[in-house]
């Protein structure tokens, strides 16, 4: 699975290399820690012994709310299918078992971020915009010091 991540981040980016210090073994040692605990789930799509697609999803637990269903919400990434079982049917069955797990699970809301070029692919699996969600990128501000 961490080299298709690999290939598909590849794809994503044209060709450009990826950062020097980005190891294989570094992508295979978190998926089989994330996996193990439980918190992480994949589903695969599997063609002549070889893995050609997967989705992983994440448990987000919410704190407990008296007044409120405690249902996680799922994190949805790194859905991918290899080009040539692409528009064959793969990528909806593994969407489809993603949801029907999450759904039995008791998932109340399940995100992704989606790419400009994949954003189609998820509204016509279900998925809309948000009305609740607000997002705060970290990358590109300047910490501050805290007083009390």
């Amino acid at each position: 699975m961490a080299e298709l991540r690999w290939t598909f981040k590849q794809e994503d980016h044209e060709g450009q290399p990826p950062a020097a210090s980005w190891l294989l073994e570094e992508g295979e040692r978190w998926m089989r820690d994330r996996l193990s605990d439980g918190q992480w789930l994949v589903w695969v799509v599997e063609s002549e012994g070889e893995i050609c697609g997967h989705v992983f999803l994440c448990l987000v637990d919410r704190v407990p709310d008296p007044y409120a269903a405690n249902a996680p919400v799922g994190y949805v990434t790194n859905f991918y299918v290899t080009p040539p079982l692409r528009n064959k049917g793969a990528g909806s069955a593994l969407l489809e078992a993603l949801k029907q797990r999450a759904r039995s699970s008791g998932f109340d809301t399940l995100i992704v971020w989606p790419s400009e070029r994949s954003s189609p692919l998820w509204q016509r699996s279900g998925f809309r915009p948000p009305q609740e969600l607000l997002e705060l990128p970290l990358g590109s501000e300047t910490p501050s010091q805290l007083e009390f």
